[in-house]
């Protein structure tokens, strides 16, 4: 099939030869259509909002931008002898601003420069190979392509509370956007955005009070992982509510007042919404194919949701909802065309072609304080896959690297081991500055490496990773 040509198709005209049609531009659609594109393939992306997506205006980036300098500080703070003063939050704002800027015309013209057609407007399947593209500014255009791929992200979820849709709520968009910090801020959700946005927003200055449904914090990580994330919310000031729900909400003299399952109100001059988020699949035409609209879509291995055309990869489809998991979809996906427009066979379980990861070692770091890295199973969720394990944790403050990185280090790892194959299938780091020791965890699970092989890998000394040495001996090699 030929290329299309230009950056920007013309807004008028039908275009019928175009390999892949991406529908979304956010990290993960870049890299499908990078990918194909690299290999042979013409693509061309369609974006209604930012090229760039969530994550890089609005998840992410500016989120990570927000904590780097307050934990920085507190981390000065556990370090006799290094002068620390108090946080410039205009500052902080204004560094934000130079990552998350809402500009999108580099990632465009990154796009252009890779030979990837952008049309900007909203995508909608119009039948199989087929999309229908409705411009900004009310034009249209046909695409006729080889592969489709829906790589549309998500949007936040607002639970049933009375009187949320009245009051403003914030949305991550707003928190990490915002160009104020406000008094105090209500958090309704413990789950990752929720922990993350309390620990910014109170060592930026706001009184934060976090109300979570359920009985702790994060919880589909380990309960230890939550229970230190508790408390050092809690230490910083956070007001956290468990196992309590929020019935209702109203504006009351500028303030949110925030109505308890247990009789009490809280009171914020900004309410944040952190409960979940859910697929952006409602208005793609997906009836057109037999579709259900509004869900994840059920995407296999291969990324494939329909014949050998329809794919689907980051959180529009089934896979786990994380930006590097996204990508790594992605890749899989671009290859999968390229393979399959090629005529070639799929490879197995570690080929090109498979997302065996989303089944074995999908890693994810939190970044509060203390930081929580983690990848694979936890203790319960592996016997609940009918797994025999065993757990084995170490405090990494007891190692030299730990007690040299902060006074007082707060912090351990855990290790899940099958013990039937003697071979690690999750991992746990929780402490200041363990975002970086998840990886290796990841590399020892993805290659199955037992644990008389680890043992031979050597820790170097005085790190924080010789915490792998003291979790091999609790295990008794």
């Amino acid at each position: 099939m030929s290329d299309v040509p230009g950056r920007e198709a013309e807004r008028s005209r039908t275009i019928v030869d175009v390999d892949v049609v991406v529908i979304g531009a956010g990290p993960v659609g870049e890299n499908v259509a990078d990918r194909a594109h690299q290999q042979g393939l013409s693509a061309a992306i369609v974006e209604a909002g930012l090229v760039g997506g969530e994550c890089s205006y609005y998840a992410c980036i500016p989120s990570k931008a927000l904590l780097r300098p307050v934990d920085l500080l507190a981390a000065t703070h556990r370090m006799p002898g290094v002068e620390s003063g108090p946080i410039d939050v205009a500052e902080v704002l204004a560094r934000r601003d130079q990552f998350a800027n809402p500009d999108d015309s580099g990632q465009a013209d990154w796009l252009s420069g890779a030979g990837i057609t952008l049309l900007r407007g909203r995508g909608r399947l119009a039948g199989e190979r087929a999309v229908e593209v409705t411009h900004n500014d009310g034009t249209t255009t046909s695409l006729a392509a080889r592969y489709v791929v829906v790589a549309t992200g998500s949007v936040p979820t607002y639970p049933p509370v009375d009187g949320i849709h009245d009051v403003g709520a914030w949305t991550n968009r707003d928190a990490t956007q915002v160009k104020d910090v406000p008094s105090s801020l209500l958090i309704l959700g413990g789950g990752v955005v929720g922990v993350e946005m309390a620990t910014a927003y109170q060592r930026l200055g706001a009184q934060v009070t976090l109300v979570q449904r359920g009985e702790r914090l994060l919880p589909n990580t380990e309960p230890e992982a939550g229970r230190r994330v508790q408390h050092a919310l809690e230490a910083d000031g956070v007001d956290v509510r468990l196992g309590v729900s929020m019935s209702a909400v109203r504006r009351e003299d500028g303030q949110v007042v925030a109505s308890l399952g247990d009789g009490s109100e809280v009171r914020g001059a900004e309410l944040l919404v952190a409960a979940g988020r859910h697929s952006t699949t409602d208005d793609l035409g997906l009836e057109t194919v037999g579709l259900e609209p509004g869900k994840p879509l059920p995407a296999d291995d291969s990324t494939t949701v329909l014949g050998d055309w329809l794919y689907a990869v980051g959180d529009a489809s089934t896979g786990a909802k994380l930006t590097h998991m996204g990508k790594y979809q992605a890749r899989i996906c671009g290859d999968v065309l390229v393979a399959r427009a090629r005529g070639k066979e799929l490879g197995g379980r570690y080929s090109h072609h498979a997302t065996t990861a989303e089944h074995t070692a999908v890693p994810q770091v939190i970044f509060t304080d203390p930081q929580l890295a983690y990848v694979g199973h936890t203790e319960a969720s592996a016997r609940d896959a009918g797994m025999t394990v065993r757990a084995v944790s170490y405090e990494i403050g007891n190692v030299a690297g730990g007690a040299l990185q902060a006074d007082g280090y707060d912090g351990f790892a855990t290790l899940v081991v099958d013990t039937e194959r003697e071979v690690i299938v999750g991992a746990t780091f929780v402490g200041q500055d363990v975002a970086d020791m998840v990886h290796g965890a990841t590399i020892a699970i993805v290659g199955e490496v037992t644990l008389s092989r680890l043992w031979h890998a050597v820790p170097s000394f005085p790190t924080m990773s010789e915490v792998w040495l003291r979790l091999l001996e609790a295990y008794g090699l």
